[in-house]
């Protein structure tokens, strides 16, 4: 197998090796300096949505470690599209739907299933994906429920098989500086953390995240994670407790799912946090007050470039990299080499108790909820 980087498959594709199959994945050989992994593991993406198709598989050509092996899909159009074979070179055999996608258990080629479905299918696909024998990354939210977490997670012990989560910043290097400031105490202790994530919602009022059924929730659930997300990592520590509220202003369009919610959290150290997220405002920020400055990214959750500045007047600023080639990149090591699972499913179960204990102070009149974390699902 070969590594292709996306200019380099372009001027390939535009010679015809790849459509042609003259060209195919390539293996990873040891090297002094930088020793990888000898094989690339196979992905096959479960759902062929947008962000499977804009983001995922485009990502899949930048990888290292893993390569887009397979599709699942429950369109029949889809299966024919050309450009899974033309550009991605994915054969016949590596063609899936909803219905004989337990067959995947008789292809080695498939070593991963990441499951890219409406919310309301996460566990069914998982769980199945895990009895086939492959290892799963699980979009987030992991599931529409902390109970159905868990029989994830469970389905995937049994099995033998890893568990991650799409949280595609996890593996970013602006995530991993902010931790480094909070392990380091750069700045002092963390005192307050404010984190936003929302988007104006303007399309199909039919879509399926509107749809309650499908979805298991609004805003919450969709941009919350990421401010639950950065809360935690702004701090480095599991909140005790949460208060929330919720706001609507397009009920007409908001049907059935949550608009707009803020919610406030404690941390053990007494540091406190404010969340905003919402489907009918923008926001894609978090900043943190320490006792000797503060720092913030803004774009915070974005594809990127993310950016960022401190007390300090430093500019935080990397070089941009596919956060989702970085992410798929870290399980496939992970699964190759033992490297630490940075999104694992402890981590999506406990954004999920967060985000029931939420909707539970919601409908109690925004009291207060404590959380009982510990350490759950923190990566360093």
């Amino acid at each position: 197998m070969m590594n292709l980087n996306r200019r380099d498959f372009n001027q390939l594709l535009s010679k015809g090796l790849v459509a042609s199959g003259l060209i195919g994945p390539f293996s990873f050989a040891k090297t002094k300096n930088t020793p990888r992994p000898e094989k690339k593991l196979g992905i096959a993406l479960v759902g062929l949505g947008s962000y499977s198709t804009y983001q995922l598989a485009p990502a899949l050509m930048d990888t290292e470690d893993c390569y887009l092996a397979g599709i699942v899909t429950g369109t029949k159009e889809k299966e024919k599209e050309k450009i899974w074979k033309d550009r991605y070179g994915i054969p016949e055999r590596n063609v899936y739907n909803y219905q004989n996608f337990d067959t995947i258990a008789d292809n080695d080629a498939i070593d991963i299933g990441y499951v890219v479905l409406p919310n309301s299918m996460h566990a069914d696909f998982s769980i199945r994906a895990a009895k086939a024998g492959k290892h799963v990354i699980c979009e987030k939210p992991m599931a529409v429920s902390v109970a159905e977490c868990d029989a994830i997670i469970t389905a995937c012990e049994a099995a033998g098989v890893k568990l991650s989560v799409g949280y595609r910043m996890q593996s970013d290097p602006y995530t991993k500086e902010v931790k480094k400031y909070i392990k380091e105490r750069t700045f002092g202790d963390p005192l307050f953390v404010s984190s936003d994530a929302g988007y104006i919602s303007r399309g199909n009022p039919d879509q399926w995240r509107l749809n309650h059924e499908l979805s298991g929730g609004g805003a919450l659930v969709n941009m919350g994670v990421y401010s639950i997300q950065t809360s935690i990592y702004g701090t480095g520590s599991n909140p005790i407790s949460v208060s929330a509220q919720e706001f609507s202003t397009r009920p007409e369009y908001f049907k059935a799912t949550d608009e707009t919610i803020t919610a406030q959290f404690e941390f053990p150290n007494g540091a406190v946090g404010h969340m905003f997220t919402s489907h009918n405002a923008n926001g894609n920020r978090l900043k943190v007050h320490c006792n000797d400055g503060w720092f913030e990214l803004e774009p915070a959750h974005s594809y990127g470039p993310i950016s960022g500045r401190t007390s300090k007047g430093n500019v935080i600023s990397f070089p941009h990299q596919s956060q989702q080639a970085l992410q798929m990149d870290d399980f496939a090591k992970h699964i190759l080499t033992g490297s630490p699972n940075v999104a694992p499913g402890a981590m999506g179960k406990r954004d999920m108790i967060i985000v029931e204990a939420i909707y539970k102070s919601i409908r109690e009149d925004g009291a207060k909820q404590n959380l009982d974390l510990g350490d759950m699902g923190l990566v360093s």
